[in-house]
């Protein structure tokens, strides 16, 4: 059993982090656990005091009574709160909001709402706008003038199912998602993603999905994108809102049972070691076989991408010999175009090295390499 607290849970492994807001507080928290980070922002945000659409929106919302108000994120209404004050609207935004049912959808928002001086009427137990949304349904909305704070996204659903209910709904486009300035370390993780040369990929928000998923068809590489989501790369995603657009693709999706950082920090370091883990004994010493690097009798032992694609070849059969013909094929890069015997000697002479104690990989003179495990020969 690996414990929430171990210190290196996810030493060997590569995380890539997506995120933008806080992406430093959550790299912190995986390499505290062992993880080598790989930052790769997805997204950037829309300065709210330059969003044009975000002050008319406002003014309509102070065109009339407001019954509800949706507030779905904590970071959201106070940026709301902020842009109109630079405007010289929080006053009457604030007077129009102590007048309307607040209802937020998870205790973030119930934080930042009560942190501006006002009542919150309702927050949806699971955090999910769907539950907001149903519960506003469960009761007669024709003539109510409705707010609904947006999440990086329109709620186009959300909004027009009020609608179709009879409310009159105003969209608060409180922040919006545009492309991260510099693509190219979104695309390198796309890249490695797709080569398995990472081991899981961190989303916190579902704008940095779309935006992934949206490079990644740019590049031509989408299906194998997903197609490594599904096999060895883990989707880690802080709650289901954020994973909607991988589950709907019938990607499997990671995720904590809270919808908080370090929740979903504990649910990577307790998955990857449970399940990306190949171990095994073998020349009398502990072997244990991790994204990038090896445990060797408790001792972690880096491993260079061609060292490493060799000692997975050999752990996949264990005590059989592997052909040199056969390891050439796993070689990465400019390892592979190199001549079949160097190329793989080469490699096998680099894992033994960073291996450290002897005996673990042998030589089959002849045929080629093994790992020295016991097996039964039987066909």
């Amino acid at each position: 059993m690996i414990l929430e607290t171990a210190p290196d849970a996810l030493a060997g492994f590569t995380v890539g982090v997506t995120a933008t807001r806080r992406r430093e507080e959550f790299g912190a928290l995986l390499e505290r656990r062992g993880a080598r980070v790989l930052s790769a922002p997805a997204i950037r945000l829309v300065p709210l005091a330059e969003d044009a659409d975000l002050l008319a929106a406002t003014r309509l919302t102070l065109d009339g009574p407001l019954h509800d108000v949706v507030i779905t994120t904590g970071v959201g209404f106070r940026g709301w709160m902020a842009a109109a004050e630079g405007w010289g609207l929080s006053g009457d935004l604030a007077e129009h909001l102590s007048h309307a049912r607040l209802l937020t959808r998870g205790p973030k928002a119930r934080g930042a709402v009560r942190a501006a001086g006002l009542n919150d009427h309702w927050t949806a137990p699971a955090e999910s706008c769907d539950e907001v949304k149903d519960h506003l349904l469960a009761q007669d909305l024709r003539g109510r003038r409705i707010a609904v704070q947006q999440h990086g996204e329109p709620l186009t659903g959300f909004a027009d199912a009020l609608r179709a209910a009879g409310a009159e709904v105003i969209e608060i486009p409180v922040y919006r998602w545009l492309p991260y300035r510099d693509p190219s370390p979104l695309r390198r993780l796309i890249s490695q993603a797709v080569s398995g040369a990472v081991d899981a990929v961190a989303f916190t928000s579902a704008p940095a999905v779309h935006a992934m998923l949206g490079a990644a068809r740019a590049d031509g590489l989408e299906e194998g994108l997903l197609a490594a989501f599904a096999g060895p790369v883990v989707a880690a995603c802080v709650g289901p809102v954020t994973a909607a657009p991988l589950t709907e693709r019938g990607v499997p999706t990671l995720q904590p049972d809270r919808s908080r950082l370090g929740a979903l920090a504990r649910a990577l370091a307790r998955h990857l070691p449970e399940h990306a883990v190949t171990r095994l004994d073998a020349g009398g010493h502990r072997v244990e076989i991790r994204g990038h690097a090896a445990v060797v009798d408790g001792e972690l032992r880096p491993l260079p991408p061609a060292p490493m694609a060799v000692l997975k070849r050999l752990a996949a059969k264990p005590g059989h010999v592997v052909s040199r013909a056969d390891l050439r094929t796993v070689l990465p890069g400019s390892a592979a175009k190199e001549s079949a015997e160097h190329a793989v000697e080469m490699a096998v002479t680099r894992l033994r090295r960073a291996l450290g104690p002897g005996g673990i990989v042998e030589t089959v003179v002849k045929r080629g390499y093994r790992l020295a495990c016991a097996y039964d020969p039987a066909p």
